[in-house]
C-alpha cells in the first residue's frame, strides 16, 4: 500500500490566495511561551525546566477556505437539491469522503478554459473509466505546477456548470482540483462577463450545487503523481460548526 499526500501546507504566503485573503500564522517558540507556562506554575524557575524551555505553539488567523480544504454545498448557495437547505461542512456524510478515486488530466487546457461535459466524457473514455455513485473525481490542471508562484491563482482551467452537473448526475458527491477554485480563474470570467453581460457564467461550477448538492476540494497537490484510476481517496474535513468549508488533508491510497 502506498499513501500519497494530496494537500498543500497551510503557510504564510501571499501566492496561494487572492490579495488580502492569505492566512496569518504567528510561530511561538519554546522561550516565547515561558510566560504562559508560568501562568499555570507561578513559582517555577526557568532553570527547573528542561533547557529552560516551555512549549512551542502557533496562533493562526485563517479562513476556512485557506489551504487545502473542502467546500460544503452551503458555500455555493443557501439551498441545494431544488430548494432543500444546503448542507454545512459538519453535516456532510462521512460516507462521501472515502471512496474510489479517478483523475481527469486537464493539464493541456489553457488558463481560463471552462471544461465541459464533453471534455469530461472524452477523458473518461480515454482512461477507460465508467463513473459509479460516490466516486471521488480529482481534476489535474496546469495550476498544480504553479503552486507557490505569483501566477498560481490565475492558473489552470476550471470546471463549468455543465461539467459539474455531468458528474453529479452520475452520483458523484466529492470532487477536487489543484487550482485555487473549482471554477476557472476569476480574472478570465470577469473579462467574459464584461464582454457578454451573462451573469450565469459567474461561479457556474460552484452554483451547480444548487441542482444537486456536492462537495469539492481546492488547492490539491501531487495529482500529477497519481494514475488515472486504481486508487482510493480519503478526505475527511475538519468539523467546523455550521461552516461553509473545512480544512482537510486528503490522501490517495494505492494498493
Amino acid at each position: 500500500m502506498k499513501l500519497v499526500d494530496l494537500s498543500n501546507p497551510l503557510e504564510n504566503t501571499v501566492f496561494a490566495d487572492p490579495p488580502g485573503l492569505p492566512p496569518k500564522i504567528d510561530y511561538l517558540d519554546h522561550k516565547a511561551t515561558l510566560p504562559s507556562l508560568k501562568a499555570f506554575f507561578p513559582t517555577v524557575r526557568d532553570d527547573q525546566l528542561p533547557g529552560g524551555e516551555a512549549w512551542a505553539a502557533e496562533l493562526v488567523a485563517i479562513s476556512t477556505h485557506n489551504g487545502t480544504h473542502m467546500d460544503a454545498p452551503y458555500h455555493y448557495h443557501s439551498t441545494m437539491d431544488g430548494g432543500r437547505p444546503a448542507l454545512r461542512i459538519d453535516e456532510v456524510p462521512l460516507e462521501w469522503c472515502w471512496n474510489r478515486g479517478v483523475k481527469l488530466d486537464f493539464r493541456h487546457f489553457e488558463n481560463g478554459y471552462v471544461a465541459t461535459a464533453a471534455d469530461v466524457e472524452a477523458e473518461l473514455k480515454r482512461i477507460g473509466h465508467e463513473l459509479k455513485p460516490l466516486d471521488i473525481v480529482l481534476v489535474n490542471t496546469a495550476a498544480g505546477a504553479r503552486y507557490g508562484q505569483p501566477d498560481y491563482v490565475n492558473s489552470g482551467c476550471g470546471m463549468g456548470g455543465e461539467a459539474t452537473n455531468y458528474l453529479t448526475e452520475r452520483g458523484v458527491k466529492v470532487t477536487g482540483i489543484d487550482g485555487w477554485s473549482w471554477d476557472a480563474p476569476f480574472v478570465y470570467t470577469a473579462k467574459k462577463f464584461a464582454e457578454t453581460g451573462d451573469a450565469s457564467i459567474i461561479w457556474e461550477g460552484h452554483r451547480a450545487g444548487m441542482v444537486r448538492g456536492y462537495c469539492h476540494m481546492e488547492k490539491l497537490a501531487n495529482l500529477e503523481s497519481l494514475p488515472s484510476t486504481g486508487f482510493e481517496v480519503i478526505c475527511f474535513p475538519v468539523k467546523v460548526k455550521a461552516a461553509s468549508a473545512g480544512w482537510c488533508r486528503p490522501v490517495a491510497v494505492l494498493r
